[in-house]
């Protein structure tokens, strides 16, 4: 809710980047969720999330949009039902939820796709697979791509590697971090 409001303070959409989104869960209950729970307070705001993958495998799937049951154990009932269609036991998300979503692919050790990101989620990917150099090449990379104020999540037992600049915790609970707002000069 709180990037929300910046967003709409902005008078833009939230912008989010799910980076590493291999078949599509993430982004995609991202936008379920922002539909079904947080937009409504935002009507004004619009959800853009870019969802990237190195593996072509992957966003072929996310592209198929195909879940089998145990994917969606741990959404609430009432937005499995407003969420999906079933058929043959395959789940399937219905299309204003997958409106919000862009697939496209990308290496998280390239580049960044975009920007600025009010949001980004980098989970079980770069700082739990890549050398820590690398780790902090790209947690530069994302400090540069964030909006100051935003969020970047990582994964549950993940943290940012020593010496990342650019980052505040958010939270002391869970691995959500915050982009520093830039130092006020005086001239």
């Amino acid at each position: 809710p709180e990037l929300a409001g910046d967003a709409a303070a902005r008078g833009a959409p939230l912008e989010g980047w799910s980076a590493g989104c291999a078949s599509g869960e993430e982004p995609y209950t991202l936008a379920l969720l922002w539909q079904l729970g947080v937009g409504p307070a935002f009507p004004a705001v619009a959800l853009h999330m870019l969802a990237t993958d190195a593996d072509e495998t992957m966003l072929r799937r996310a592209e198929a949009n195909e879940y089998p049951e145990s994917a969606l154990r741990d959404l609430p009932g009432p937005w499995r039902e407003e969420g999906f269609t079933t058929q043959g036991g395959v789940y399937r998300l219905r299309a204003r939820f997958l409106q919000p979503v862009t697939l496209r692919r990308h290496d998280v050790r390239e580049p960044p796709p975009g920007g600025p990101f009010d949001l980004v989620l980098c989970r079980n990917v770069a700082f739990t697979y890549f050398e820590l150099d690398l780790q902090r090449d790209v947690a530069s990379r994302l400090a540069a791509c964030l909006r100051p104020g935003g969020a970047l999540v990582l994964g549950r037992r993940e943290t940012l590697p020593e010496g990342s600049r650019g980052f505040s915790p958010w939270s002391a609970a869970l691995p959500v971090w915050r982009r520093d707002q830039p130092a006020f000069r005086s001239a």
